[in-house]
């Protein structure tokens, strides 16, 4: 086995906080749907899609290290918010909590001395720039707009493209 138990446990904790994040996005896409936020919704409909592909590469790595892999369930994500704010800021704070959970993953390979580990963090580590950076950015431009404006916000998100 080229994984520790204890490296193991903790990346299959983190296939779940990335299902959870999968459902999460997904929930708050449909939210901006309904709001007719087409270029909002998609964006979080990708997000979705790219959670569940993080958990899928967590998946293989254990799968491929000879780690155990133990699905967990999901619990149902929020489903009610107040404002297109509170639904980004809940996914800042999410992408804060991911960063400190995979650079936990990466103390734990660090002080085992697993360079393999090391190495496949060494992403997932890197792409927390893009994803806090991402959500910091939306949530700044979602506050400019204002509830009332968020048009202007669809048509930002529109030239992004």
């Amino acid at each position: 086995m080229l994984i520790s138990k204890e490296l193991a446990a903790a990346i299959n904790d983190q296939i779940t906080h990335e299902m959870i994040a999968s459902q999460q996005y997904a929930q708050i896409a449909t939210y901006f749907e309904s709001l007719a936020l087409k270029k909002l919704a998609a964006m979080f409909y990708k997000q979705s899609d790219e959670e569940r592909q993080h958990a899928y590469k967590f998946l293989h790595y254990l799968a491929e290290t000879g780690g155990e892999v133990t699905l967990q369930s999901i619990p149902a994500p929020k489903t009610k918010f107040a404002s297109v704010e509170e639904a980004v800021q809940l996914s800042l704070d999410w992408e804060w909590e991911v960063t400190r959970r995979i650079n936990a993953l990466m103390d734990i390979a660090v002080e085992q001395k697993d360079y393999l580990g090391q190495d496949f963090l060494r992403w997932f580590v890197t792409e927390q720039l893009e994803e806090i950076t991402t959500m910091e950015n939306l949530l700044k431009i979602v506050q400019q707009a204002g509830e009332r404006n968020l048009i202007m916000l669809e048509a930002y998100l529109s030239h992004d493209d």
